[in-house]
């Protein structure tokens, strides 16, 4: 007698590459979710350094999947899931128990507001389709994307622990930024999408030597640079708005104007 024996699949057989990008898509929520327990511990530098890890887990995830051929639905809808926990909620958390708390509701009320922009900017980006005419703009964001904007709102915290200035009235400055920020990510403005940035292999060698430069200055600078890159970054979004409207002009047809001279 033969027994029919159901065999236990953790992953379909279909696409078992699809497991490493999801499982750092999984280790990007586990570090958002453990720097609001650094938060908790007032120990908000290792905050900072987690969401930070978790940002560039959420870089790695989407190219490793392509790389891969490992893409998935899963993964896609897993990944959404995902920087709404560690770029909405835990950034916001770990601002609020830093020094919005002392605004008292108003101060929660801007964790709900970034929260929610959060959700409503995943959402929208899901559903953007690029028509096959301009493809050109999938080099841009629609909005600032919430891993940015994660680490826009951790600016004056950021600030603060690199000591390069010190400054009164933290809650009102975060709040302030919180809630632009928000606007930000919401709004149709055209951010780089810096995750699809193409380097010519001539360059691939400066490539290189700049991030090591970046690294050593991450690791003797830690906040001094994460400072620096936010600010950067700030700069970039009306020069990405100046280039995007360049492109739009360049792309339009001019209408032929097919009104005729009645002699």
């Amino acid at each position: 007698m033969i027994e029919n024996k159901k065999e236990f699949k953790l992953i379909s057989k279909k696409n078992p590459k699809s497991l490493l990008p999801n499982a750092l898509t999984i280790f990007g929520v586990c570090l958002g979710l453990s720097s609001i327990k650094f938060a908790l511990d007032s120990n908000y530098a290792m905050s900072v350094i987690a969401i930070g890890f978790a940002a560039i887990l959420d870089t790695l995830d989407g190219r490793v999947a392509r790389l891969i051929k490992g893409t998935s639905k899963v993964g896609k809808e897993l990944d959404s899931l995902t920087d709404v926990i560690s770029f909405g909620v835990a950034p916001s958390f770990v601002m609020y128990f830093w020094t919005v708390n002392e605004i008292g509701k108003i101060g929660w009320m801007l964790v709900l507001i970034f929260t929610v922009c959060c959700a409503l900017r995943l959402a929208r980006f899901n559903l953007t389709e690029i028509d096959e005419s301009e493809t050109w703009k999938i080099n841009f964001f629609e909005g600032v994307p919430s891993p940015a904007a994660g680490g826009l709102i951790l600016l004056p915290l950021i600030l603060s622990l690199s000591n390069l200035i010190k400054f009164e009235n933290t809650a009102v400055i975060s709040s302030v930024v919180i809630l632009i920020t928000s606007i930000l990510m919401v709004s149709k403005i055209p951010t780089y999408s810096l995750k699809r940035i193409l380097i010519q292999r001539n360059f691939a060698i400066f490539l290189l030597l700049g991030i090591g430069i970046y690294l050593s200055l991450i690791i003797f600078y830690t906040f001094e640079t994460l400072f620096v890159t936010g600010l950067i970054y700030v700069l970039l979004i009306p020069a990405s708005y100046l280039h995007y409207n360049h492109l739009s002009k360049k792309t339009l047809v001019p209408a032929k104007d097919e009104t005729e001279d009645v002699l």
